[in-house]
């Protein structure tokens, strides 16, 4: 029976030469020039984005990129199934997370998303794909209210909680969606530029930098040590 395989966050910044992380992910296939199906609900099906992530596949040794569609109301859902069951690997745009899930929900894709993983299927996601692709996120019903903050489902198929580009802003929403959590609950914040592995069982390996961790601790979050790529 295949088994699941490891899930590849990154928190992109692109630069002209081929990134280490998407070289990895299209190297461990095991299949030349893999295909690759790009699922842009987050981003709208955002075309410019799309070709740019395309030309960053083929620098990493991918073949065809296929968008998927998942926006346009009229877009035939059992096609998109086909088209992603075909991919070698599954790939999950930036963009809005909540909008991205909200599409992938009303479009019934989620649970079909989870049978791919678990049927052996590769996935990886940039920024706001790699949050989609963990198990959930925090909104605000009142952008004014702090405490309007809830917790939404995510697709779950990485078993972690993260966000990603959130330095700046020294990783406020991640701090917010872990207060909403159960005690001894980890949250890793993905620095730009850097990216995780989590594998099947839940582990996780910083690839390309420091990935930053918090836990909650009964009524309180509190910083970890970084998580470090191993030398």
């Amino acid at each position: 029976m295949t088994q699941p395989k490891p899930v590849y966050l990154l928190a992109g910044r692109w630069g002209k030469n081929p990134d280490p992380v998407i070289s990895r992910v299209i190297k461990e296939s095991g299949i030349a020039k893999p295909s690759i199906g790009y699922i842009g609900a987050a981003a709208g099906d955002n075309i410019e984005f799309f070709k740019r992530m395309e030309s960053y596949f083929q620098m990493g040794g991918a073949g065809v990129t296929t968008l998927v569609p998942t926006v346009n109301p009229k877009a035939d859902m059992e096609r998109s199934k086909d088209l992603l069951e075909k991919s070698d690997i599954v790939f999950i745009s930036g963009g809005d997370v909540e909008v991205g899930m909200q599409i992938l929900q009303q479009r019934k894709l989620v649970k079909f998303i989870k049978e791919l993983y678990l049927s052996g299927k590769p996935f990886f996601a940039v920024s706001a794909g790699s949050i989609m692709l963990a198990q959930e996120w925090v909104r605000w019903r009142d952008p004014d209210d702090d405490n309007s903050a809830e917790i939404f489902p995510c697709i779950g198929v990485a078993p972690v909680l993260c966000d990603t580009h959130g330095e700046a802003d020294k990783w406020e929403e991640l701090i917010a969606l872990l207060q909403l959590e159960k005690s001894g609950t980890i949250g890793y914040g993905i620095v730009s530029g850097n990216a995780v592995k989590v594998n099947p069982d839940g582990t996780v390996e910083a690839l390309s930098g420091i990935v930053n961790r918090f836990i909650r601790q009964k009524n309180k979050v509190e910083m970890m040590p970084d998580l470090m790529p191993d030398k």
